[in-house]
């Protein structure tokens, strides 16, 4: 990943005027941020005592809001996977501050080195966070798994729990590689292949997409573009696990909050077929979609084009609140399952409700009536978390790339032409590797969409954070 030197304070200034023009600020109001404090210092912790199992977690380095621990064994020619989320309805009561306060947020946003949290730090980064060797009351959630990845029974209870050490991504990915790994990272991979595997099988779609990332540090800035080790796959696999078992319990008991996203118009493949073959990318006709996808490599430069093209499928994403019935679409198309949000409440309003919904199914006793009251909105309430999110992690973006590139106005840098307007050919979407930019990019005659070009810098501005090429 380039470093590349920029005004941080400029930086700083543009975070703050975007958190102003979206009305966002990381503060709380004082009887919040007591609410938590008292919170905090008194949590309603359940009977049962599993701190025996030596959970740990992992997440990208120098976290603190612990959603998850884990822990995996063998069982006989399968598995089980121990999966503790963090119980945050043991210190948030309905309707009070914390929780009020909670569904205004919807879910914590992320923007370069700013951070607007959903919940007060007192919880999310202390006495709710499953953070290394300490107690906490957590949502266990026992799932066994056959030989060929198939989860076979779920079953999600309170409990207290205590993690027995914190691990970023990059570490166990080396102590893997180095074959001195623990048993429970060993069975991590044995079953994140497995369920990778079986998201084939039922034709589950995970596009190849690399992620553009940003650091800072005062003056020194990172942009770069990254793709997500095997290690982050595999724990990726354990959520979608516990989320696809949680969905199958409220579905059959047709109460819940589900995660959907509607199947792709036939016609958007039809697009994704012609854009395939503009971009002489060889898609036969008897592979479906989703094996098509997992044959691309965005390193090659029709294909980067081509997985930003398949990104059309994957929008109209939303939620579905229910009681009584299930809703008339009830599966996540690209995971071609139904699917749930349990494993991130301390950043996820919703997954506190779909966690307590399981909890009560699986002890046999009715939803609590503060759930149920909040289904039918909880959809909207999110989708606005959404849109907000979106909206600020785009503009920190848009931010960072035209703070760095603005002393280099005019010069020229290799990119490929990733998206062509469909009611102008002469502009489109430029992905620069380096430093890490997607941009919008016109030329004077049609945009050749795969293709590696030069392009000129024509724009870099700060305040509008606009940043434009020209061929």
């Amino acid at each position: 990943m380039k470093v590349v030197h920029a005004d941080g304070a400029v930086l700083r200034d543009g975070v703050a005027v975007i958190e102003q023009e979206l009305g966002l600020t990381a503060e709380f109001p004082e009887e919040v941020e007591l609410a938590a404090r008292q919170a905090a210092g008194d949590p309603r912790l359940p009977r049962l005592d599993r701190t025996d199992l030596p959970f740990v977690t992992i997440d990208p380095p120098g976290s603190r809001d612990l959603d998850q621990a884990l822990h995996l064994e063998r069982d006989g020619s399968g598995y089980v996977v121990h999966y503790a989320i963090a119980d945050v309805a043991a210190f948030v009561a309905p309707g009070d501050p914390i929780d009020e306060e909670a569904h205004l947020r919807g879910e914590t946003l992320y923007g370069a080195v700013s951070r607007i949290p959903l919940h007060p730090t007192a919880l999310s980064e202390g006495a709710a966070s499953l953070l290394p060797d300490a107690i906490r009351p957590a949502l266990l959630w026992t799932i066994r798994v056959d030989a060929e990845g198939e989860g076979t029974d779920v079953h999600v209870e309170r409990a207290l729990v205590r993690s027995r050490g914190q691990f970023d991504y990059g570490g166990v990915q080396q102590e893997l590689d180095g074959g001195n790994a623990a048993e429970s990272f060993t069975l991590l991979a044995e079953v994140g292949r497995l369920r990778k595997l079986r998201e084939a099988a039922r034709g589950g779609v995970s596009l190849p997409l690399p992620e553009q990332e940003i650091e800072g540090d005062g003056d020194r800035w990172r942009l770069g573009f990254r793709q997500m080790s095997p290690v982050e796959e595999w724990n990726a696999q354990i959520s979608l696990l516990t989320g696809m078992a949680a969905a199958s319990l409220m579905v059959y008991a047709r109460v819940g909050l589900l995660r959907t996203l509607p199947p792709p118009d036939h016609r958007d493949v039809l697009r994704l077929h012609r854009t395939a073959k503009a971009l002489g990318v060889a898609w036969p006709a008897e592979l479906l979609y989703p094996d098509f996808i997992r044959t691309l490599d965005p390193s090659v430069p029709a294909h980067a084009a081509m997985v930003v093209a398949c990104t059309r499928l994957l929008r109209g994403s939303g939620y579905a609140g229910f009681v009584g019935e299930t809703p008339v679409q009830p599966e996540h198309a690209a995971l071609a399952s139904e699917y749930a949000h349990v494993t991130a409440p301390l950043r996820r309003l919703g997954d506190r409700y779909a966690g307590e919904v399981c909890v009560a199914l699986c002890a046999g006793e009715e939803v609590p009536d503060w759930v149920l009251a909040k289904l039918e909105g909880l959809p909207a309430t999110m989708q606005r978390a959404d849109h907000r999110a979106h909206q600020y992690e785009g503009a920190v973006h848009d931010l960072v790339e035209a703070v760095v590139l603005a002393p280099r106005v005019g010069d020229s840098f290799r990119g490929v032409v990733v998206q062509v307007d469909e009611d102008d050919a002469t502009r489109g979407d430029l992905v620069v590797q380096d430093p890490a930019v997607e941009a919008r990019v016109s030329s004077q005659a049609p945009l050749p969409l795969g293709a590696e070009v030069e392009a000129r810098l024509a724009e870099a501005d700060v305040h509008t954070r606009t940043v434009r090429f020209v061929l």
